[in-house]
C-alpha cells in the first residue's frame, strides 16, 4: 500500500516546492509515496470556473484506481487534531488500500470527484493556496507517521 498526493497543476513556487520535497523524503522512511502532478489546463479565460472544475475533474478521476481509498483537502473536510489524523491514517492504511489525497485546483472540485471521495480532510478555517496546502499537508502527513512511531517530532 502507498500514498500518494495528487495535484492539479505543477508547484512551481520555490520554497512550495522545497517544503514539499523536504517532507515527501522523510515521510518515505515509513511508507511508499508518491507525487503525482495533473498539468493545469491551458486556455481557460473562456471557460467558467465549473467548467474548469469539470475538466479537471475528469483528469483527477482518470488517475485514481477504483480500488484507492480517495481523501480531498476541502475547507469543507473534516477538521482533525495532529494525533487523532494520525489514527484515522492508521486506520485507513490497515485497511490495506492505497491512499490518494487530492488537492484540487483554485476553484475546488467537480461533483464527480465528490462523488468518488471517500472522505474529505481539512486543513484549517483558513483558506489556503492550492499550492501552499501541499507543502502544509506533507507536514501533516510525516507527522502522523511519528505520532504512530510514538518518535519525538510531535510535542503534546
Amino acid at each position: 500500500m502507498k500514498i500518494t498526493l495528487l495535484t492539479v497543476g505543477k508547484t512551481d513556487i520555490g520554497w512550495v516546492r522545497e517544503g514539499l520535497e523536504t517532507y515527501v523524503a522523510r515521510l518515505r522512511h515509513y511508507v511508499p509515496v508518491e507525487l503525482h502532478e495533473i498539468p493545469e489546463l491551458k486556455n481557460v479565460s473562456s471557460l467558467t470556473q465549473a467548467q474548469i472544475k469539470e475538466k479537471e475533474g475528469e483528469r483527477i478521476l482518470a488517475v485514481v484506481k477504483p480500488a484507492d481509498t480517495v481523501l480531498l483537502l476541502d475547507e469543507a473536510g473534516k477538521e482533525y487534531r495532529s494525533v487523532e489524523f494520525a489514527r484515522e491514517i492508521e486506520r485507513r492504511l490497515s485497511a490495506g488500500k492505497n491512499l490518494v489525497f487530492v488537492v484540487g485546483g483554485a476553484y475546488g472540485f467537480s461533483d464527480a470527484v465528490y462523488r468518488r471521495g471517500d472522505g474529505k480532510v481539512s486543513l484549517s478555517k483558513m483558506t489556503f493556496s492550492h499550492q501552499m496546502v501541499r507543502a502544509v499537508f506533507a507536514e501533516q502527513l510525516y507527522r502522523a507517521f511519528t505520532i504512530l512511531r510514538g518518535e519525538p517530532y510531535h510535542h503534546e
